[in-house]
């Protein structure tokens, strides 16, 4: 009896290991062709390393937030409405790194590894309605792994609309029946290296065959204040706010570069709006490390 018992427990064991020898093997997706547009290159992946040989898709999204799509109350009272926030974006690379970059502890990141989404691109923050998703800057495909830092210049677009200017904001402002439309021409150049994404949920864990997104935010309630946040806040201290903007209009119109802003806006808010714009740049609610580059 001991044999047949034996020769069982042999066939119990095999069973299971044929079939899983059986099984097809998963094979990695394709990259799916991008179209691109004048204003676009996106490059193949640059990757330094994807160990484990899976892939899935990666995007880089950009966010202007509600405050671009739906308008917001600046912190000195105008209603501020946007036609078009334009920001041109350059060298978007996303890093898996260990251990964890954070931006301000002055520390280099390890990226163990990285790839190169898009070479330069201009995108409007205003596109799209009020509820509309964060706009799609690139995407290729990734090793599978956690991606927790972002980084990207701001340039200068040599055609378009935001020709010349990294930064472009036209839109409306009113105030106590007063209407001021204003264009803000903005042509200091950044670069911002940011850490983790922090927000209600978690972005850039890549599964194989999957696909997962990081975002490029941008906070420009630090340059005009939030009438729905205490005054006293140091959201609010810090900004700007768009009286400065209003008392230097014309008829209503404000068209204004940075050299414009320079000579005509009093030399410290001229200052404390050249101090904001590296703030901007954010990765949801986590911080970047920002270089003024130009």
């Amino acid at each position: 009896m001991k044999h047949p018992l034996v020769l069982l427990s042999t066939l119990a064991l095999l069973v299971p290991l044929t079939l899983q020898s059986c099984a097809p093997n998963a094979t990695a997706p394709s990259q799916t062709d991008a179209s691109q547009s004048e204003s676009t290159t996106e490059p193949a992946a640059t990757v330094s390393s994807a160990p484990s040989g899976e892939t899935g898709t990666l995007q880089v999204r950009a966010n202007g937030e509600d405050f671009i799509r739906q308008g917001f109350v600046s912190k000195d009272g105008w209603q501020l409405d946007f036609e078009h926030v334009y920001v041109t974006l350059a060298d978007v690379t996303a890093y898996q790194t260990d251990p964890p970059f954070d931006p301000e502890a002055g520390q280099p990141l390890e990226p163990k590894a990285e790839v190169k989404l898009v070479d330069i691109k201009t995108v409007d923050l205003a596109e799209g309605g009020e509820t509309a998703e964060p706009i799609v800057v690139g995407e290729t495909e990734a090793p599978a792994g956690r991606f927790n830092a972002l980084s990207w210049q701001m340039v200068k677009p040599t055609s378009g609309a935001a020709a010349g200017y990294p930064l472009m904001l036209v839109g409306t402002a009113t105030k106590d029946g007063e209407t001021v439309n204003f264009t803000l021409r903005l042509d200091e150049e950044l670069a911002f290296t940011c850490g983790d994404f922090v927000g209600e949920q978690r972005k850039g864990i890549l599964t194989a065959g999957g696909t997962a997104d990081l975002e490029a935010t941008f906070h420009f309630d630090h340059l005009f204040g939030d009438a729905d946040t205490p005054a006293n806040d140091s959201l609010n201290t810090g900004a700007l706010g768009f009286a400065p903007l209003a008392a230097i209009a014309q008829n209503g119109e404000l068209d204004a570069d940075t050299a414009t802003l320079r000579q005509q806006l009093a030399p410290e808010d001229f200052e404390k709006l050249m101090g904001i714009l590296p703030s901007l740049g954010h990765v949801g609610e986590g911080h970047c490390e920002e270089t003024a580059t130009s």
